[in-house]
Parts: C-alpha cells; structure tokens; sequence
C-alpha cells in the first residue's frame, strides 16, 4: 500500500496504509505543498476519521518573492533550492537514480501561470539510497542550468527541530480539493515523537520529524510533497529542518503532518548533491 503523501496525484509506493493521503500528495509526481494543509489522503483513509476540513487548511498567499527558494515540480511535488542547480524534494515524488529530463521546475513566481516564471530541465535524479516507502523520504534533482534565486540553507543539526515552522506550496488548500495556482503559506508548531507515535505507530522517530495543531485546521496537503518546512536559524536566515512527506488525511485533528528530518540526512544530502 502506498505510503500517504502529500502529492495530488498518488504514485504507488510501499508501506503505510495510514498514509495514504499523503501518498498522495507525493504522488502528484509528487505534489506540491500547501504551506496551511500539508497532508495527503491516505491510499487507506480508515486509520484516521474523516472530518471537514474548512475551504482553505490554514493558508494565506505569499507575497511575490516571500520564499525566492520554493520550487514546483511538474509532476506534482514541491520541493526547494539546495544550490542553484539542484533541488531538494522527497524520494517519493521521483523515480530510481539516473538521467532524467522528464521533469520541469518552476520557479521565481508565486503565481504558476506568471509570464515571468523561470522554467527549466532536469538532467539528473537522485533518490536516497536504501528508499522503500518508510523513512528516507528525500531526493535530489540536478537542473540543465542554473536558476539565478536565493538558495535554503539545510539544518545540520537538531538544534532548529522544535518550535514553530513555515510551509508552503502549491497544493490543495484543503483535503480532496485542487492543486493551487498560488503559493500558499502557513505556520504549524512542532509535535514530538511520542505525540506523533501515538497518532502514527508506524512513525520512523529516527528519520521524521511532525507538525501540527491539535485541533487541526493547518497542515499541508495533496501536491505539497517534496516542498520544504522550515524556520528562521539564530542569525535570523531560512533554515529548512524538513521535507513534506506523509500524513493521513489533510489537517485532521490528531494527525500532524509528517516530515523527513533533514538534520539526519544533512552530511548525505550534501555529499550526493557534490557528486551531481
């Protein structure tokens, strides 16, 4: 059963029938993410009770050049700027390792059909190794040129795991709705382990890292997967600490959305992104 993500569209990957909203999300090619809903619907919703969700999960637009490092995936994910030739996303929303010119990323504008957006290939993917559909839900992709914006810097430590994140991204604005044309934002604080474990057993507690309100209401959604959680670092600067992957349901009550931990892959995210 697919992993829940937070793709539009749902791409089958294994593992996590609770997950299955936001597989979701990832499937979308993997989805891009909206910063207020960030949740798929899980390929098997029955692990969490439906609840109505309100027309938009928590979001208000962001400004024209608010998050310069978002980008969107064609196939449906979102994901960020590492470096100017290389983006970050989930493992989810790409194929296996190899050449691939299948995928084209947008980037520059918070509105998709902006004359101004900046369109360009990918050359190369890069899934982490040892991906199966539970945990290590990051991947890479290498751009045919270079796209001329402010990069996100990665956590490389757990030191910015807590307190209160951004999210953002183009996906649905609420459970089962469509994907957005503008980027969408929201904050959602952090929950811990044992808080998410008791929501969600299968809970890799190693490798991802939650988010959400008790209650509800904000969270992100279908089309959102592979985009970025992040927070402000000591210095005042963007510090992604996690990538949008999974989660049942769109901002459901007791069931925050789910996130690779970025600090935990941080040295392998950097040393793959050198070899591309």
């Amino acid at each position: 059963m697919p992993p829940p993500s937070r793709c539009f569209p749902r791409t089958p990957t294994k593992g996590r029938p609770l997950k299955l909203l936001r597989t979701l999300k990832r499937a979308a090619a993997a989805g891009a993410v909206v910063l207020a809903a960030v949740s798929l619907q899980p390929a098997s919703a029955t692990a969490a009770a439906s609840s109505p969700t309100p027309p938009v999960v928590g979001g208000t637009r962001a400004a024209q050049g608010e998050f310069p490092f978002m980008v969107r995936l064609s196939m449906g994910c979102g994901g960020s700027l590492l470096t100017q030739q290389v983006v970050l996303t989930a493992a989810h929303c790409v194929p296996a390792t190899g050449n691939n010119t299948s995928i084209t990323a947008t980037a520059g504008v918070v509105d998709l059909n902006s004359p101004s957006a900046i369109k360009v290939r990918s050359t190369k993917i890069y899934r982490a190794p040892g991906y199966n559909g539970t945990g290590k839900d990051w991947a890479l992709i290498k751009l045919a040129q270079p796209i001329n914006l402010p990069t996100l810097n990665i956590a490389e430590t757990a030191d910015y795991n807590s307190g209160t994140f951004t999210v953002a991204g183009w996906g649905a604005a609420r459970e089962g709705g469509a994907q957005q044309r503008y980027l969408l934002k929201a904050t959602v604080p952090f929950v811990s382990d044992e808080s998410c474990g008791s929501s969600y057993p299968e809970l890799v507690a190693s490798e991802e890292i939650c988010a959400g309100l008790p209650q509800g209401g904000v969270d992100t959604c279908q089309g959102d997967s592979g985009g970025p959680m992040f927070r402000r670092d000591n210095a005042g600067a963007w510090i992604q600490v996690g990538v949008v992957s999974w989660g049942a349901g769109c901002a459901r009550p007791n069931y925050p959305g789910v996130y690779t931990e970025v600090s935990t892959f941080a040295a392998e995210i950097k040393a793959a992104a050198a070899t591309l």
